[in-house]
């Protein structure tokens, strides 16, 4: 067993893993909140529109119904759960950089893929499950 006191360059590795935890961490959670606004934005338009039918104008991701609105962002957060399981356990990668940048890069890259990828897989969902007998 190698200890801190003969070697180290160990408590550099230490140091660098903790700093990939910790980014990971972050980019996943930011992925996750633009993933939640996202679905949001995508499912209550929807939903208002049959109590409030002037509010139809907010559904712009025209999608069937409330409740294939609703099944298709659960399906979508199942789907996605699975998906990020590899990241969580590989990791971000850590590059030596500013704090600032490493920020900027984890809202454009999570941030930015959390918002959008919603509104494709819950619209490409919710077109597949149009044609299951029970959402029409």
């Amino acid at each position: 067993m190698v200890d801190l006191d003969s070697n180290p360059t160990k408590l550099i590795e230490i140091v660098e893993i903790g700093k990939q935890l910790l980014i990971t961490r972050g980019a996943l959670t930011t992925f996750s909140i633009a993933n939640d606004v996202a679905k949001y934005f995508a499912i209550i338009p929807a939903m208002f529109a049959v109590a409030y039918p002037g509010l139809d104008k907010l559904n712009i991701m025209s999608l069937h119904s409330p409740a294939s609105a609703v099944c298709s962002a659960i399906v979508f957060n199942a789907l996605i759960i699975v998906v990020l399981i590899p990241l969580a356990l590989r990791g971000v990668r850590y590059r030596p950089s500013s704090a600032a940048s490493l920020l900027g890069r984890n809202i454009w890259v999570y941030g930015l893929g959390g918002l959008v990828a919603p509104f494709i897989g819950i619209k490409l969902i919710d077109l597949a499950v149009q044609f299951v007998p029970g959402f029409r």
